[in-house]
C-alpha cells in the first residue's frame, strides 16, 4: 500500500465511516477540520481526501470497523509506516494479531507478521511491543534476522 491508495481509500469509505459513527455531515467536517462543502465534493467521488485529512480520519477514527476493513488492524500504523518509510524502534504494545494478521516467522522473543489486508510487515517480541513496521519485506527478514541474532 502507498500514499495514494490509503487516500483513495478514505476517500471512498469516508461517508460510511461517517455513518458507522452516526455524524451528520457538519460534524464530520468540524471534526476532521476540513469544510462541509469539502466532505460533501469527498463522499460523492468528485475529489479525493487529501493527505492531512486521511491522517486525521485515520487517527480520529481508528477504530472505525469500516476503515479496519479496509486498512487493517490499526490504521494509523499503516499512515504511520507510509510517512516515515517505515518504523524501525520499539513501539506501541499491540493485541498479537490474533485477526489481521499472519505470522510468516517466528525464533526466540520474536515474530515476523504480515497483515492482511494492508500487507504490511511487522515484527513483535513476545510481549507484543511493536519492534519494526514495513512495506518491504526484504527489509522486514532483514530486521528480523539482526533483532534474532543479538
Amino acid at each position: 500500500m502507498n500514499k495514494q491508495e490509503v487516500i483513495k481509500s478514505v476517500s471512498d469509505k469516508i461517508r460510511l465511516i461517517r455513518l458507522e459513527r452516526n455524524y451528520s455531515q457538519d460534524r464530520m467536517a468540524e471534526v476532521i477540520g476540513i469544510s462541509k462543502k469539502t466532505l460533501v465534493q469527498i463522499e460523492k467521488g468528485r475529489t479525493e481526501a487529501g493527505w492531512t485529512t486521511t491522517v486525521a480520519v485515520c487517527g480520529l477514527f481508528g477504530d472505525s470497523e469500516i476503515l479496519q476493513s479496509v486498512l487493517g488492524d490499526v490504521p494509523l500504523e499503516v499512515v504511520e509506516i507510509i510517512a516515515h518509510n517505515g518504523v524501525s524502534s520499539p513501539k506501541d504494545k499491540t493485541l498479537g494479531g490474533r485477526v489481521w494478521w499472519k505470522e510468516i516467522q517466528k525464533e526466540g522473543s520474536f515474530r515476523l507478521q504480515q497483515n492482511m489486508i494492508s500487507q504490511h510487515y511487522r515484527i513483535l517480541d513476545d510481549q507484543d511491543y511493536r519492534w519494526f513496521s514495513s512495506f518491504d519485506k526484504s527489509e522486514a527478514v532483514k530486521r528480523f534476522e539482526q533483532l534474532t541474532n543479538e
